[in-house]
C-alpha cells in the first residue's frame, strides 16, 4: 500500500469517527448554552486537552517545526513565543473572563457599557482574527496534499482547501461546542502521541544526545555554528534595525496575543466553575508545553536527517518540514515501508489538527456574529435562542466559504507567520478592551469602541503596506510593490496603539459607571452571581 493510500486512508478513519461524534453532539445540542458553550459540561481535565487541540495548530505542527529546520534559533522563537503567552492568559484573563461573561468576549464589555456599539466592535474583530488564523490552517491542508501526492496543480490545492472547509463547516453547524470540542480533545491526544512518537525516533538516531543532534542540524543547514545563534531570519546585517524591531514585534505580539483570541476566549466558558477554568489553563499549559518541546526535536531533526535544501524544495516556507521528517525517520530505522507508514500516520494527524482548529475558529466567529451582532445589535437583544442558534449555522457557512476563497491566494505563506499576524490583531484590539475593562474603574464604552477599532485598524492596515502582501518574492502579491512599512509583524506599532486608543476614548468621554464596575469586580474575582446576570444580557 503506497503513502498516499495509507494516509488517505487514515484521514477517512478520523474524519468518520468525528462525524459519528457530531452526529452524538447534534442530538445533544438542544439551546444557544448547548451550542455556544457545549452545556457547560465540560471538566478542567477535559477542556484542558480541548484547549490543546484548539491551540495546536498546523502552525505549530507545520509551521514552527519548518522555520526552526530552516532558521534554526530565530524558528525556536515561535514556540518560546506561543508558550509563554499562556501564562499572561492564566493570570490575567482565564477565570476573570469566565466569571464575567457568558458566551463571547464581547459579554464582558457589554456588561458595563453600552452593548450595541461595543458589541458591534467585539463582532467586528474576532471575525478578522478568526480569518487570519483560518488562513493559516487552509493553508497548511494544500502544503499537506501537495507532499503526500505529489501534487503541483493549483487546482489539486484548492480542492483540497475546499474539502477541509466544507468539513469544518459541518462539525460547526451540526455539532456545535459539544461536537467541536470531543473533536479538539480525539486530536490533542492524536497529535500529542503522533509528535512523541516521531520525536523520540529522532532522537533515536542521534543516541539520546540533543547535542549530536543539534551539531548535525547546523552542518546540514550549510549555516554552520549561525544555525544556533539568533540572526539567520531577524536581525541580520541586511535587515538592520528593521530586523530587530520585526523580532521585537514577534515576540510582543505572540506573548500577548493567546489572550485576546476569540477561539480561545470562548473555551473558558464551556467549564461549569472558576476553579475549572483555572484547572483548564494548567492542564493546557502542560499538554502545550511539553509539545513545544517537542517541536524543538521536530525541528532541528528534520534540518540534520531530511536537509534544509530538500526542505525548500518540497515547501518554500517549509510547510512540509515534519512529514518530510517523519518519511525518513521511518525510512532510517523500519525500512522503506516504515518511513511510507509514519509519513502517512504524521499527515492524517496533521489533516486531523487542522480539521480541530478550523471547527473552532468558525465556531467562534459565527458565535460572535449571531450572539453579539444579530441577537444583540440587529435584533435589539430581543431574538430567540433559536433564532441565534440558526443565524450561527449560517454565518458558519458565509464565514467558512470566505476562508476558502482566501486561504487559495495565499498558499505561498509560511502557516506560523500568518498565525503570528492573527496573534497581533488580537493583541492590539481585544486585548486592551478586555484588561480596560477587568481592571479599569474610569473605563467606559467609548474606550471599549476606541481600543477594538483602532488596535484592529493599526494591525491590519499595516500589515497591508508591510512585505507580507507586497514588495517580495514571499509575499501574497508578488507583481506588485507598494509596501513602506518594513516590519513584517505590526504588533510593536499596533498594540501600544490600541492600548492609547483605549485610554485616550476614555478619557475624553464624560461616561462612567462606577457601581457597575464595583459589580463586575466582585463577580470577575469570585464568580457570584454570574451566570445569573449575564442571562439578561
Amino acid at each position: 500500500m503506497s503513502h498516499e493510500t495509507l494516509a488517505v486512508t487514515l484521514f477517512l478513519l478520523f474524519v468518520a469517527g468525528t462525524l459519528l461524534i457530531t452526529v452524538w453532539a447534534s442530538r445533544n445540542t438542544k439551546d444557544a448554552t448547548d451550542f455556544y458553550a457545549g452545556g457547560r459540561s465540560f471538566s478542567g481535565v477535559q477542556n484542558g486537552l480541548a484547549i490543546g487541540g484548539d491551540y495546536m495548530s498546523a502552525a505549530s505542527f507545520l509551521g514552527i517545526a519548518g522555520l526552526i529546520a530552516l532558521y534554526g534559533y530565530d524558528g525556536f522563537l515561535y514556540s518560546i513565543g506561543f508558550l509563554v503567552a499562556w501564562l499572561v492568559a492564566l493570570l490575567l484573563v482565564a477565570e476573570l473572563l469566565r466569571n464575567s461573561g457568558r458566551f463571547t468576549m464581547a459579554d464582558v464589555l457589554a456588561f458595563r457599557m453600552s452593548p450595541r456599539p461595543v458589541r458591534t466592535a467585539a463582532g467586528v474583530s474576532t471575525i478578522a482574527v478568526s480569518i487570519f488564523y483560518l488562513l493559516a490552517q487552509m493553508v497548511g491542508a494544500g502544503a499537506l496534499v501537495a507532499l503526500l501526492f505529489g501534487f503541483t496543480s493549483e487546482f489539486a490545492k484548492a480542492a483540497t482547501i475546499a474539502l477541509v472547509g466544507a468539513l469544518m463547516i459541518v462539525y460547526v453547524v451540526f455539532g456545535g461546542m459539544k461536537g467541536t470540542t470531543w473533536v479538539q480533545i480525539v486530536k490533542a491526544i492524536l497529535l500529542m502521541g503522533g509528535a512523541t512518537l516521531v520525536t523520540v525516533l529522532v532522537l533515536g538516531e542521534f543516541g539520546f544526545n540533543l547535542s549530536t543532534l543539534l551539531r548535525d542540524a547546523a552542518d546540514q543547514s550549510g549555516k554552520s555554528g549561525a544555525f544556533l545563534e539568533p540572526g539567520l531570519r531577524y536581525a541580520t546585517e541586511a535587515q538592520g534595525l528593521a530586523g530587530k524591531l520585526d523580532l521585537i514585534s514577534l515576540g510582543l505580539a505572540l506573548v500577548l496575543g493567546t489572550a485576546g483570541l476569540p477561539h480561545i476566549l470562548i473555551r473558558f466558558y464551556t467549564v461549569p466553575t472558576a476553579r475549572d477554568a483555572r484547572k483548564s489553563v494548567l492542564w493546557g499549559i502542560g499538554i502545550i508545553g511539553a509539545f513545544y518541546l517537542l517541536t524543538l526535536v521536530l525541528g532541528f531533526g528534520a534540518a540534520a536527517l531530511v536537509g534544509t535544501n530538500a526542505i525548500r524544495e518540497a515547501n518554500p516556507a517549509g510547510n512540509t518540514a515534519a512529514p518530510q521528517l517523519a518519511e525518513r525517520v521511518g525510512e532510517l530505522v523500519f525500512g522503506e515501508a516504515g518511513g511510507t507508514i509514519l509519513l502517512a500516520i504524521i499527515a492524517a494527524v496533521a489533516f486531523a489538527t487542522i480539521l480541530a482548529v478550523v471547527a473552532g475558529l468558525t465556531l467562534a466567529s459565527s458565535s460572535s456574529f449571531a450572539h453579539d451582532l444579530y441577537a444583540h445589535v440587529f435584533k435589539r437583544g430581543k431574538a430567540t435562542e433559536r433564532d441565534e442558534v440558526r443565524v450561527a449555522r449560517i454565518a458558519a457557512l458565509v464565514i467558512g466559504a470566505v476562508a476558502i476563497v482566501l486561504g487559495i491566494f495565499a498558499q505561498r505563506l509560511n502557516v506560523a507567520f500568518l498565525v503570528a499576524l492573527a496573534f497581533a490583531v488580537a493583541a492590539s484590539g481585544n486585548l486592551p478592551a478586555i484588561l480596560y475593562s477587568l481592571f479599569w474603574r474610569r473605563f467606559n464604552t467609548a474606550g471599549a469602541v476606541s481600543a477594538i477599532y483602532g488596535g484592529l485598524g493599526a494591525a491590519l492596515f499595516l500589515v497591508v503596506f508591510s512585505p507580507v502582501v507586497s514588495g517580495s518574492d514571499k509575499a501574497l502579491f508578488t507583481g506588485a510593490d507598494f509596501s513602506w512599512f518594513p516590519l513584517e509583524n505590526p504588533g510593536i506599532v499596533s498594540i501600544p496603539f490600541g492600548f492609547l486608543c483605549g485610554w485616550l476614548g476614555t478619557i475624553l468621554s464624560k461616561e462612567s459607571n462606577p457601581a457597575k464596575y464595583a459589580e463586575i469586580e466582585v463577580r470577575s474575582l469570585t464568580g457570584a452571581g454570574a451566570e445569573q446576570a449575564t442571562k439578561h444580557q
